[in-house]
Parts: C-alpha cells; sequence; structure tokens
C-alpha cells in the first residue's frame, strides 16, 4: 500500500510538471504573437457609456491563443491606434496622439500589457469569448480570429491621465 502511494505521488509530481511546462510554452507563445501587435480593430457598437464594442481581429498558430490575446490587442488598438465608425457608430481616434509613446513609456506599458497586467481592468470577452464560425479562418499557417470585446474607454483615458502618460482632453484649454 505504501508502494502504490508513493508511485500515485510521483505520477502526481510528473503530471503537474508536464501541465506547468505546457502552460508556459503557451504564455511564451501568446507573449510572442502579442509583442508585433498584429491585429485589426472593428467598431460593433456603442456600448453603455463611455464603453464600445470592438471586434478584435488577432493571428496566431493556435486560434485559443488568438483569442485570449484578443483583449490585450483590444485595448492596445484603443491608445495607438484607434477605429473607423461605420453608419451607425461614430470612429475613435487613438487616446495617445504622440507615435513614439509606447517606446517613451515602456517602464508603464509593460507591466501594464503583461499577463493579468493593468489593462484588464479595462476589457472584457462578449459572449464569454465564443466566436462564431465565419469568425475564426486559416490564413496561411496560422489562424486569424475575430472575437467581441467591450473595452471602458473613459476609464482607461482617466487612468492613463492621471498616471500622466496622455494628456487630458482639457489640457490644451488651461
Amino acid at each position: 500500500m505504501k508502494n502504490v502511494l508513493k508511485k500515485i505521488s510521483l505520477l502526481l509530481v510528473i503530471i503537474i510538471g508536464i501541465v506547468t511546462v505546457t502552460n508556459a510554452q503557451a504564455k511564451r507563445k501568446a507573449d510572442k504573437d502579442t509583442e508585433t501587435w498584429r491585429y485589426e480593430i472593428e467598431v460593433v457598437q456603442t456600448g453603455t457609456q463611455g464603453t464600445y464594442l470592438i471586434k478584435v481581429w488577432s493571428y496566431s498558430k493556435k486560434p485559443d491563443v488568438a483569442i485570449e490575446q484578443a483583449k490585450k490587442n483590444a485595448v492596445h488598438g484603443i491608445i495607438f491606434k484607434g477605429f473607423t465608425g461605420k453608419s451607425t457608430v461614430p470612429g475613435q481616434k487613438a487616446l495617445a496622439t504622440n507615435v513614439n509613446l509606447e517606446e517613451e513609456k515602456a517602464d508603464f506599458f509593460k507591466p501594464f500589457f503583461d499577463d493579468g497586467g493593468k489593462y484588464m481592468k479595462f476589457v472584457s470577452l462578449s459572449n464569454d469569448g465564443a466566436v462564431a464560425a465565419e469568425d475564426r479562418m486559416k490564413v496561411g499557417k496560422e489562424y486569424k480570429v475575430g472575437v467581441i470585446v467591450s473595452v471602458n474607454v473613459s476609464a482607461l483615458r482617466k487612468d492613463l491621465e492621471d498616471a500622466g502618460i496622455i494628456k487630458s482632453l482639457g489640457a490644451g484649454f488651461n
């Protein structure tokens, strides 16, 4: 009986080790995919006060990685790219007007966009991250996956202003 318990314990340790290594590899892959910031944004609709519902198209060799990175890409897009509008929803310019801001404030943005970083406060997946069949397509050796997310642009802007990263909307009038 004692030998059986030792074997079971050893087996559990091995399984936990394999899972940990696999998760670490997936995280490195997700980070690599995000480092290049390859994504597209399209507006879906205006959400509740100060939020936008947008579709983020992310690229990765694994669809589940693209889905997870969509939240990070959405916040990055609101800060640095903005998006064009459509007939019923106005577009939005990027919150950052300085094209070099991400590099100049790398000490702020690196931890901000780390897994589980502060960016998570401003974004949530719509429909629990479910992806419609037409929003998952194979492009060459990777997938292009469209995920609808909600971004609280008002809270994001205020946080970036309070941190001194961007100027407030009224700063030019003082």
